[in-house]
């Protein structure tokens, strides 16, 4: 089975080589040449995957029509607001019956669209192709081959299982779904609370704190998944608390450093400058918050990370807005 990863980043880079660990010959598109070369050429991805070396399985390109080329599987690993058009230049080149694997947690800006359904629009494709990967996945472990587990979410169980088939490793443990918008919501809502997870732990608060967003943020998450059909106990799982808790304490978590470093006073610009990497929450959490507003959903944690990340508001300012919220039932 030919796989292909349309996206040369961390996670991009450890997928390709899950794929590759499980069997299946990969081509991986790359943006830029050099990062192409270097896979093809050497097995590195230093930028992304540093001292790792990549299975000969793994070849690159910069040229999407040949790396679709006959692929069955087609992994989508790019910034999910650049999906949109990316994937309008890469849809005439996909397979009809190819299975698409969505690996972006993010909700469109604008549309307020999860990634599978702008997938499914922009390829044109049915939604029982499109397949979502989310759980506990910080790339960084993965492709050091250090034990996780994740599911393979998609309306078409059978497609599912071929997914979960194609990338079970002796490090990796895929488990089935049919919640595509339950594990997607997971997927991005947790980015928000991670964010302000790293906020928290800039301005020195402690575990109470911390425990209280984690359990806070899942229970937002709940509320917004229930609203859209998804089932509550997928939140409970690896695409919910186990995602929420992998973004939220570990220091490879891109939206945690990037909260840190707003919680320290700099602006996005300097904590872009700062990480090099984007942290999906800071542009889906006003999508996540318009999707909220549109369902009647109370999302308190998201709102006031939208205040930070867009409208000026002070870390701590926003915290002390959270405590000072009318007290109400326990969920």
């Amino acid at each position: 089975m030919t796989a292909v990863v349309l996206g040369a980043g961390s996670w991009g880079t450890a997928f390709a080589k899950i794929l590759a660990d499980a069997g299946r010959k990969v081509v991986i598109w790359a943006r830029r040449p050099e990062v192409a070369a270097m896979i093809s050429d050497e097995g590195r991805n230093p930028d992304y995957a540093p001292g790792v070396r990549l299975p000969d399985s793994i070849t690159a390109t910069t040229d999407p029509a040949d790396a679709l080329a006959a692929a069955e599987l087609v992994a989508l690993a790019v910034p999910s607001q650049t999906l949109r058009e990316n994937l309008a230049g890469w849809a005439s080149s996909i397979a009809r019956d190819s299975t698409l694997i969505s690996l972006m947690k993010g909700i469109e800006v604008g549309s307020c669209m999860r990634m599978s359904e702008v997938i499914t629009e922009v390829a044109g494709v049915s939604a029982d192709q499109v397949a979502v990967v989310s759980g506990p996945n910080l790339a960084g472990e993965i492709i050091l081959e250090q034990p996780a587990a994740t599911v393979v979410a998609c309306r078409d169980l059978d497609r599912a299982t071929l997914v979960q088939r194609a990338i079970s490793t002796r490090y990796l443990r895929p488990y089935t779904s049919d919640d595509v918008i339950g594990c997607e919501l997971g997927g991005a809502v947790k980015n928000v609370i991670g964010l302000a997870y790293g906020m928290a732990i800039a301005l020195g608060l402690g575990s109470n704190t911390r425990a209280t967003l984690i359990t806070r943020g899942l229970a937002e998450t709940a509320r917004l998944g229930v609203a859209l059909g998804a089932d509550p106990l997928t939140f409970s799982g690896l695409a919910g608390l186990g995602d929420l808790v992998a973004t939220c304490v570990s220091p490879l978590s891109r939206n945690r450093t990037f909260g840190e470093h707003l919680g320290r006073g700099e602006t996005l610009e300097q904590a872009q400058t700062a990480t090099r990497q984007t942290a999906e929450g800071v542009k889906s959490c006003r999508a996540i918050r318009h999707l909220a507003q549109r369902n009647g959903v109370e999302m308190p944690i998201t709102e006031q990370v939208v205040r930070v990340c867009h409208e000026g508001a002070d870390p701590r300012v926003a915290l002390t807005a959270l405590m000072s919220r009318e007290i109400k039932r326990s969920e």
